[in-house]
């Protein structure tokens, strides 16, 4: 239950990345900060979320991304 986010800032921005259920509940912040511009990981720990369809959805800026996960424990 735990994997690596990676991703790219192409300019200074605000960065939400956010953990959703398959209802759109969101279940966890992972990042709400002020970012530079570069490459970044972060370690995601779903240790205490069922099994199933989770999203993750980064928000950078006027970029926007959503992206499908499985949680299989």
């Amino acid at each position: 239950p735990v994997t690596t986010i990676d991703f790219v800032i192409p300019v200074n921005s605000n960065v939400q990345l956010k953990i959703y259920n398959a209802a759109g509940k969101e279940v966890k912040v992972i990042i709400n900060k002020q970012m530079s511009k570069g490459n970044y990981s972060v370690t995601f720990d779903g240790t205490e979320l069922s099994s199933g369809v989770y999203f993750c959805k980064i928000i950078a800026g006027d970029f926007t991304s959503v992206k499908k996960m499985v949680m299989i424990k």
